[in-house]
């Protein structure tokens, strides 16, 4: 079988090696497409693959139209919103993702943030410590798994949310776990976003919600921006001059925000999985799941029905 590696962003070569030895190990012919600049070469290079991993490219209809011979694509990460999952089931492809497997470097980066944060950027002026205050995961994945972990080594007091996940899974894991999202917001000092981008949360960060905040209240994103309520929340650090907002995916409103000297700090572009690991994880980890589903069939990490 054909298995194009088509990034926009490329993996580091460490993790193309890695994949490569995977795929030409079970007899697959490897393709790469890294750094393209019109979708033009994608929609080429796809014209006779019968299988595709990405990272945050886009994969829509048409694509799917172009990939006459595509039976699965894999998205190297835990979000897949970059997939068109209609088109994908219409296509009969195979849509995946690799859960876990950049949820470490992202926690880690949770709290550098935090850090970053709660010392006032660094300003050379006197913060805070994270050791005692309360922090509200909002989704117990496997993201959020790891924040509650090292959030104990700080001395944190952990709380968590996730309408999927049940009560007594979060409190074994030795987190507090709340009955809604409203009663972390109003309970927690720092509020840690974890949730994927869907109809339902989009734009639910809102500013009744960030309100409920204690004073002194931290919001951190490493999620998905669309879950921002952008307009809002500008809105409330406007009137709240003791709220701040962390994150590692670049607002639309950025300018807007960045007048919130020293309340406010978003990196360059996102972050959460840009380490050697997670990069070499998750693309080895979507090529054993390629080999897998022509070796068996296997479908374990399928998102779309």
């Amino acid at each position: 079988m054909k298995v194009l590696i088509a990034t926009e962003k490329p993996f580091a070569a460490a993790a193309v090696k890695g994949i490569k030895e995977e795929l030409e190990g079970a007899k697959h012919e490897v393709v790469l497409l890294e750094k393209y600049t019109e979708k033009s070469q994608l929609l080429a290079a796809v014209a006779d693959a019968d299988a595709m991993i990405i990272r945050s490219d886009k994969v829509d209809t048409e694509v799917f139209n172009a990939a006459k011979k595509l039976k699965i694509v894999v998205r190297a990460g835990a979000g897949f919103d970059n997939i068109d999952l209609a088109a994908s089931t219409a296509h009969n492809v195979v849509s995946e993702n690799t859960p876990g497997q950049n949820s470490n470097a992202v926690a880690e980066l949770v709290f550098g943030l935090l850090v970053f944060g709660v010392r006032g950027f660094y300003n050379g002026k006197s913060g805070t410590e994270l050791k005692g205050k309360k922090l509200g995961i909002l989704a117990f994945g496997n993201v959020g798994r790891n924040v509650a972990r090292i959030a104990k080594g700080f001395g944190m007091d952990v709380y968590a949310y996730d309408a999927y996940c049940p009560a007594n899974v979060i409190e074994e894991a030795g987190v507090h776990a709340v009955a809604n999202q409203e009663e972390l917001f109003k309970n927690c000092d720092v509020v840690s976003l974890h949730i994927p981008a869907t109809p339902e949360t989009i734009k639910s960060i809102n500013y009744n919600l960030v309100n409920m905040m204690p004073k002194g209240g931290i919001v951190v994103n490493t999620a998905r921006k669309e879950v921002i309520n952008e307009e809002e929340l500008v809105k409330l650090m406007a009137e709240r001059e003791d709220i701040k907002f962390i994150t590692d995916i670049k607002p639309d409103a950025d300018a807007e925000f960045a007048k919130f000297e020293g309340r406010y700090f978003s990196t360059p572009k996102k972050m959460g999985a840009q380490t050697a690991e997670a990069n070499t994880n998750a693309g080895i980890a979507a090529a054993k799941q390629i080999n897998a589903f022509f070796a068996t069939g296997d479908t374990k990490f399928q998102v779309n029905k």
